[in-house]
């Protein structure tokens, strides 16, 4: 990774995970100024040359980009928020956990302030920060994103995703969707396997083939999704759903949570009822794309 280590940076809000953006900061070389409303929580930073702030309002005049790392969003406003803080000229970028829409309302609140806003997600443990293998989501206007990446770039993998400030809070939201629903689908199976003697362990091997295989099918899918358009090259829906019914009736059979499957197939029979049951199995977007109706 390439950093011009010179750029100052503060970091605002210590718990673990502020403590390993600043810590990777410093690694980098860049000057940091860190403040947090317990102090004691940046000794470690300070004696690895950090420098603490006495009050917000110092730390963000010390560095030309300021991270902030607290609790939810109205922790954010309640300590940038005082009429004495001034946001006026500094870049503040947002890595606190949140939805679309309060990343929107704050962006706007920022920029009525006068600074330049990019609102963030972390998709990593706190131990990741500052590898590759942590990826930082950002969105907000370009240039203000592009102006900082290569002092950003001292966390991990960077990603811009588009000028729409609530995007990364939906990216953020949308992988944990993919990631429970994986490991839900894998306890599915296992407790299946289970009842006739097979253990995780000899089960994770062959669902990690199937998860693979299925991630292959997602551009092919995503093209029919963004067309409108859901030709069953592979199978019909219908087809879909009667495997769905024996996935459920063996569950029950052998004494296992059938809840899933029958979501699962309540969803793809509410498609069928609307007439897509000859069509493939994305279009299940329309399910997804709207509300429940009880």
């Amino acid at each position: 990774m390439n950093h011009k280590n010179d750029t100052p940076v503060t970091v605002i809000g210590l718990g673990l995970m502020g403590q390993a953006l600043a810590g990777a900061f410093l690694k980098a070389g860049h000057p940091t100024t860190v403040w947090n409303r317990t102090t004691s929580k940046a000794d470690r930073l300070v004696a690895e040359g950090a420098r603490l702030a006495p009050t917000v309002g110092d730390a963000l005049k010390a560095g030309s980009l300021t991270i902030i790392c607290v609790t939810d969003y109205q922790a954010m406003h309640e300590l940038l928020g005082a009429s004495d803080i001034e946001l006026d000229g500094t870049t503040l970028i947002n890595l606190t956990s949140g939805d679309s829409g309060q990343a929107r309302e704050a962006a706007q609140w920022a920029e009525r302030r006068g600074a330049h806003y990019l609102d963030g997600a972390i998709m990593a443990i706190p131990p990741a920060i500052g590898t590759a293998e942590a990826v930082i989501l950002h969105s907000g206007p370009q240039p203000d994103f592009e102006a900082h990446k290569s002092t950003l770039d001292a966390l991990g993998t960077v990603t811009y995703l588009g000028a729409d400030h609530g995007l990364a809070s939906l990216y953020d939201v949308a992988g944990l969707a993919m990631m429970w629903s994986v490991l839900n689908a894998w306890l599915q199976g296992t407790a299946l396997l289970r009842t006739a003697g097979v253990d995780a362990a000899t089960y994770a091997p062959f669902a990690q083939q199937i998860a693979a295989g299925v991630a292959e099918w997602l551009p092919g899918y995503a093209e029919q999704i963004d067309n409108g358009s859901f030709p069953a090259e592979v199978s019909a829906l219908e087809t879909d759903a009667r495997a769905m019914a024996h996935l459920i009736e063996e569950s029950e059979a052998v004494g296992v949570n059938a809840e899933l499957p029958k979501l699962i197939k309540a969803m793809a029979d509410r498609s069928i009822a609307a007439g897509h049951g000859g069509e493939q199995y994305p279009v299940l977007i329309e399910e997804f794309g709207k509300p429940r109706r009880d």
